[in-house]
């Protein structure tokens, strides 16, 4: 009598198991499945704050953050001196872009890539007028920094209001056009210069 009571507690036990795997209906496999990255919370939305004027000396502008892996604009109030305009506004957007996002940007899962220890100047003798030189050579900077600057420089006086932006780095090599296209926008990582700039 307990030898049938054991075996049927075991033929019950083994059709739970069996039921169990078969009604997930996920077969099991040895060869590792990648499945992506998990699923980002970031909405790359911010609530609307207060609007005030900027003060004097200040202008409102978009500088570009990385927001799930593509660039996106965010607002900033930047001060620009008015003795050298172009050198003065790529100073304080890049100054803005190598800050740290404020906590509401943070929330909405906006970041910057661009390294704290970057600077820009103005151009060398024998640049290009345009030229905005950085102290480090551009394609050496992470691609979504580089996409970064040009694509907030881009249209802006500190690219003479072009789409490309004319960059150079500390040595000697000559300057280089780099272009924001939508393209940059979307994938950082694709930025390239288009060639020498005259």
């Amino acid at each position: 009598m307990r030898r049938a009571i054991t075996r049927t507690a075991v033929l019950t036990t083994g059709l739970a198991v069996l039921s169990t795997v078969a009604g997930c209906g996920i077969r099991g496999t040895a060869v590792p499945v990648d499945a992506g990255s998990a699923p980002s919370r970031a909405t790359c939305v911010m609530r609307p704050g207060p609007h005030s004027a900027p003060p004097p000396g200040s202008i409102t502008i978009s500088v570009q953050l990385v927001c799930t892996s593509q660039l996106l604009p965010v607002t900033r109030v930047v001060a620009v001196q008015e003795d050298d305009q172009a050198v003065s506004l790529a100073r304080a957007l890049l100054d803005e872009l190598r800050r740290q996002p404020a906590p509401v940007e943070e929330e909405a899962g906006f970041s910057t890539d661009v390294p704290q220890r970057l600077t820009v100047s103005g151009p060398r003798k024998g640049d290009p007028d345009r030229t905005l030189r950085l102290n480090t050579a551009p394609d050496e900077l992470p691609a979504p920094a580089l996409a970064q600057v040009v694509c907030t420089y881009a249209g802006t006086a500190a690219a003479d209001g072009r789409s490309t932006v004319v960059l150079g780095g500390p040595g000697e090599d000559k300057p280089r056009g780099y272009t924001c296209t939508e393209e940059t926008r979307t994938h950082p990582e694709t930025v390239r210069s288009t060639g020498g700039a005259s």
